[in-house]
């Protein structure tokens, strides 16, 4: 080829390269975005995955790795991932390291917690219900009495050596953070004497309470046992009050 014509077709030749570089470039440019793409739709996990199902799945298989319930769930490594670490930073799931039998990143498996296996739901109020139906079915009243004391006194063994402060107010705040574990929520407030009072912001058994009111006499023997103070019910949710609240006084004798 002449030195001329070489002279012309060589920008042609270099401006080719230029359009096929940038092409190739582009094309690039275009799978990482939708790379991108689908990995931060995966960040999230899917609406169908849930905790609770993870945990039934560690409650049927007794621990899993994140391979396995993978398989089980049929969605992705970062979902599930997402999903366990929520679950233990509740106090839910467990993690631990399976024994290594060579080089490489360890393997974790993930089980449920005492809290985790105790978090399904429970038929504990219909047991309640019937259980204090046959106690008070119970027609000599020195017997029927006598047993619910007995059970009074088992639940004061209960709580009472969590119960900690040497005044009555700090004993009662004891109580409410008791309380609070169980999901009732309690608190102190003073009357106007500037005594401690006591208050159920919501009733423990409030289904046994509208059925029969004397498991609130019940519930101020245990109180008063509790707190090593004599406590009188002042207010009852069932009398039309806001909230029911217990004072420190001289408690009457109750039939329960």
């Amino acid at each position: 080829m002449p030195r001329s014509q070489l002279f012309f077709a060589a920008p042609v030749v270099f401006i080719r390269h230029i359009a096929k570089i940038a092409r190739v470039t582009a094309h690039c440019l275009n799978q990482v975005k939708t790379n991108i793409m689908v990995s931060d739709s995966q960040e999230k996990p899917p609406e169908s995955l849930t905790d609770e199902c993870i945990i039934q799945h560690l409650r049927r298989q007794g621990d899993c790795t994140i391979s396995e319930l993978t398989k089980l769930t049929g969605v992705t490594h970062t979902a599930i991932r997402l999903r366990l670490n929520r679950l233990m930073e509740q106090g839910l799931v467990l993690r631990q390291a399976e024994e290594r039998t060579g080089r490489g990143r360890p393997t974790h498996r993930y089980s449920l917690t005492r809290a985790g296996q105790r978090s399904g739901g429970s038929n504990c109020e219909d047991l309640a219900g019937v259980l204090w139906s046959e106690l008070r079915s119970i027609k000599d009243v020195d017997v029927r009495q006598g047993l619910l004391r007995r059970i009074a006194g088992r639940l004061t063994e209960t709580y009472q050596g969590q119960i900690e402060g040497a005044e009555l107010q700090g004993r009662m705040e004891s109580l409410v953070s008791l309380m609070a574990e169980r999901d009732v929520p309690f608190e102190v407030n003073e009357n106007e004497q500037g005594l401690p009072v006591l208050t159920a912001l919501s009733c423990p058994y409030p289904d046994l309470a509208e059925q029969d009111r004397s498991i609130c006499a019940m519930e101020k023997m245990l109180f008063s046992e509790i707190l090593d103070e004599g406590l009188r019910l002042s207010e009852c949710r069932l009398d039309g009050a806001q909230c029911c609240t217990f004072e420190p006084g001289a408690a009457a004798t109750s039939h329960i």
